[in-house]
């Protein structure tokens, strides 16, 4: 157990822990709302069915938040995320595509804009239903020291899963991080995800590369075996999104799943969030 907590402290990364219209301490953003944006700007669309319609046609996106960088300057420990400005985060509800498909680019949408004074709330397209124009609510933060969930830990050292030996990991876990891999909801910028299913850099690096993970397409075995060898290292956790149940409204992805926003390293300090990949687990 020694060297897995070893392996878990050396792995450790800065975040921002997340509440959203709960908690104490001032706002560093806002779920929901009408976002604010600068003039001009254009409503990013998708074209595709839902689950509840079948046709496939543009449809717009809905707003799920935005985040004061300056507010976030305190809280983001190593510096990764822009400290002026609004980052705004969009997804397609009716949907829902998992990110498992080429396809699926667009289903998602990061906007980083610079001046702030600048913006202005949005009018929001008569195409975006209701039910997709969420209620807005406070969402506060704070610092959290984040390690590697068990799927993660055994790609960083390049083991299958099943080799890390799952009690002894999850001791070594509730050791270091003082609390259960999975506790709750989860709500973050930055860090580590709180994995549902599986570790998700390699299908963003195969998916980004044009590889449809979930038509049974055949992927070179040089293709995949450099996806796993790179991609935790090359992909980074931008934002975790959490199903969400509180009072009257409630927000479910899946069956009580989780979004994941993730970006490659180098596209993150470039400011390129125009190239991130959405994610979708559920249970």
């Amino acid at each position: 157990m020694e060297a897995l907590k070893a392996l878990l402290t050396s792995l450790a990364r800065n975040a921002v822990r997340l509440e959203i219209g709960t908690g104490e301490g001032p706002a560093i953003g806002r779920f929901g709302g009408a976002p604010d944006v600068p003039e001009g700007f254009s409503w990013p669309w998708f074209t595709t069915d839902t689950y509840m319609d079948d046709e496939v046609k543009p449809r717009p996106l809905a707003f799920l938040c935005q985040f004061d960088c300056a507010a976030l300057a305190e809280l983001d420990g190593d510096g990764l995320l822009p400290h002026e400005g609004v980052l705004s985060f969009f997804y397609e509800l009716g949907s829902q595509r998992w990110g498992y498909d080429p396809k699926d680019a667009g289903c998602a949408r990061v906007y980083w804009f610079p001046e702030k004074a600048a913006l202005g709330p949005a009018d929001f397209p008569e195409a975006l239903e209701e039910e997709f124009r969420l209620p807005s609510l406070p969402i506060r933060g704070g610092r959290e020291r984040c390690f590697p969930g068990y799927d993660d830990a055994a790609a960083a050292v390049g083991r299958a899963e099943g080799e890390l030996g799952l009690k002894t990991f999850n001791a070594a876990y509730s050791t270091v991080a003082g609390k259960p891999e999975t506790d709750g909801s989860a709500h973050r910028l930055l860090g580590w995800p709180d994995i549902i299913q599986s570790s998700m850099t390699a299908e963003c690096e195969l998916v980004s590369r044009g590889y449809n993970l979930g038509g049974g397409q055949k992927i070179p075995e040089d293709q995949l075996r450099e996806a796993e060898e790179t991609s935790l290292e090359n992909w980074r956790l931008l934002f975790q999104l959490d199903s969400i149940q509180l009072g009257k409204f409630s927000l479910d992805f899946g069956d009580y799943g989780r979004v994941y926003f993730y970006i490659r390293k180098e596209d993150l300090a470039a400011r390129r969030f125009d190239r991130v990949w959405l994610v979708l687990q559920c249970g």
